[in-house]
């Protein structure tokens, strides 16, 4: 039986949950070797619970959305398996609770009396992982074996030591061992603060009122969000979008939805989305399902506090066999990234219909992935993820060069690129005339251009180079990025070897803009021209 926990303890126990969350993503920024978790943060933490028959999120540090809604799948996969305490599993499996292969995931149970009432998860984009090119993120993968080393759910630690059977297989397989190596220790580190910290709670509230407490809070989350969903208009909303090819073909690829709401429950069914692709941009049914829960919550209520409550009233249809959930061994490396932007258009569309004085203009859609690695064994491999245009709002500017969507990393600072790298940057700006015309203009996207001063790798997936972001209500589109190597362009999706002295240029699109562009305020237009955020009167 439940018991009743009063209004203030609950609230503290609450940010106490969110606080260890957080704390684990500061340990694991703080300790890992990669300038992409360290300078980048791309990674994700979070609290599940361990009382019901289905393990629950119950906190998540504010890091990655693409991550962070689809680790149920994860920690779902490891239970299945029975782990015991002191034992930390790691995954990547796309097909058994991963989301792409770069993602790995490590899943701790926490048990303060030899008993689990949780797990302690940490979800970190490492910068190899194997597979045919450098930064395991290959433009031209036609199946999963070609993107990396693919991990179903295993032990790295039993009983509080390292599995150093599971460790050297892994470790054999990516490049840049002794950065892996550190990244993944880094994660363990970050799951052993989590279970220090669950214990100290426990020992502060008692093993009986901490489990009453995690379901309290789980309800008052779902109370929340199903009072949200209660105050949106009944009905079915439609919309379509599209990805530009799959890395092997540019023929367009259909992504439809139809978002129901009745009630305090939504549904949102993807009936209508083309079958799973020959090339990469096939995303698992968690990454779909995590693109989503942060639409969602976006169109609702961001404040409430986010764990598996708020997913309880939404209900998501996807066809097996479709690009939204893909059956084995499809290649999958961009679904997670650049199919789940597209997904959140679509969602966000539909969302339009039925909130048309709520809804942005659509934003860049793509996060720009950029991948430069050498071959050799002692080499290096650099990701980035590169901000673009948010569409223009219905009161007020989009924000210029941001990540927006699924994506919520930082950059890597130019001089970190150029200690870490042997590379250059040449060029790091935003980009003057590519947010789409409106009486609140969408944002601006980047020009980033980088030298490489050695043989390389370069892989680009990156999507609005044909279609550019729709602006909506009389607002202009956003511009197209453009991708170019020594300033001569080339397609969204690739993979190169390039001499030394190569640059590569990466132009990300602009937000659409929202609104007649000639009822925008004058003062404003000024100053985009003083500050040179546009230097052509086309779409004014």
């Amino acid at each position: 039986m439940t018991r009743e926990i009063d209004p203030i303890t609950l609230e503290i126990i609450r940010n106490q949950l969110e606080g260890i969350a957080e704390e684990m993503g500061s340990v694991l920024i703080r300790s890992a070797y990669s300038p992409n978790i360290k300078e980048r943060q791309d990674c994700s933490t979070a609290l599940f619970d361990h009382t019901t028959a289905k393990p629950r999120m119950i906190a998540q540090a504010e890091h990655i959305p693409v991550h962070l809604g689809a680790m149920p799948a994860a920690v779902a996969a490891v239970v299945a398996k029975d782990p015991h305490p002191g034992d930390v599993w790691v995954l990547n499996d796309p097909f058994t609770g991963g989301t792409h292969l770069p993602d790995v995931t490590m899943v701790s149970p926490i048990a303060p009396d030899g008993e689990i009432i949780g797990y302690g998860v940490s979800r970190a984009h490492h910068g190899d992982i194997g597979g045919m090119t450098p930064g395991s993120m290959p433009a031209g993968a036609r199946e999963i074996y070609q993107e990396g080393l693919r991990l179903p759910p295993v032990p790295i630690v039993t009983g509080g030591e390292i599995n150093q059977h599971v460790l050297s297989i892994l470790l054999a397989n990516v490049r840049n061992t002794t950065e892996r190596r550190a990244d993944i220790q880094a994660q363990i580190a970050a799951n052993t603060r989590a279970a220090d910290r669950l214990k100290e709670l426990q020992a502060e509230y008692g093993s009986e009122l901490l489990p009453d407490a995690f379901d309290a809070v789980i309800d008052y989350s779902e109370t929340r969000m199903r009072s949200e969903i209660a105050s949106l208009p009944d009905g079915t909303y439609h919309a379509t979008d599209y990805l530009e090819g799959d890395g092997i073909t540019t023929d367009n690829i259909t992504i439809a939805a139809a978002v129901t709401v009745q009630g305090e429950t939504l549904a949102v069914d993807f009936s209508g989305t083309d079958a799973q692709v020959a090339g990469n941009t096939n995303a698992p049914r968690a990454v779909t399902e995590s693109a989503v829960y942060f639409v969602v919550r976006a169109v609702t209520n961001p404040d409430i506090p986010p764990n598996e409550g708020c997913y309880a009233p939404i209900d998501i249809s996807v066809p097996t066999g479709s690009l939204l959930d893909p059956t084995a061994p499809a290649a999958v490396v961009g679904g997670n990234v650049e199919t789940s932007q597209r997904v959140t258009d679509v969602v966000l569309s539909a969302f339009a219909e039925a909130l048309p004085e709520s809804i942005p203009a659509q934003s860049q859609g793509t996060m720009n992935n950029l991948i430069i690695g050498s071959r050799e064994s002692s080499g290096f491999t650099y990701y980035e993820t590169i901000g673009g245009g948010f569409g223009g709002r219905p009161t007020a500017d989009g924000l210029d060069g941001v990540q927006v969507g699924m994506t919520n990393t930082k950059n890597t600072p130019i001089e970190a690129v150029e200690v870490e790298y042997p590379m250059r940057v040449e060029r790091y700006c935003l980009r003057p005339n590519s947010g789409g015309a409106g009486m609140y203009r969408g944002g601006m996207g980047i020009e980033r251009s980088i030298t490489i001063s050695v043989p390389a790798t370069v892989s680009v997936l990156s999507e609005r180079r044909i279609i550019g972001p729709r602006g909506v209500a009389g607002g202009r589109d956003g511009a197209v990025g453009e991708n170019l190597l020594d300033n001569e362009q080339v397609p969204g999706k690739f993979t190169r070897d390039v001499p030394a002295e190569t640059t590569v240029t990466i132009r990300t699109p602009g937000g659409g803009g929202y609104g007649d562009p000639k009822a925008r305020d004058l003062d404003a237009a000024a100053a985009d021209w003083l500050d040179k955020l546009v230097t052509t009167d086309k779409d004014t």
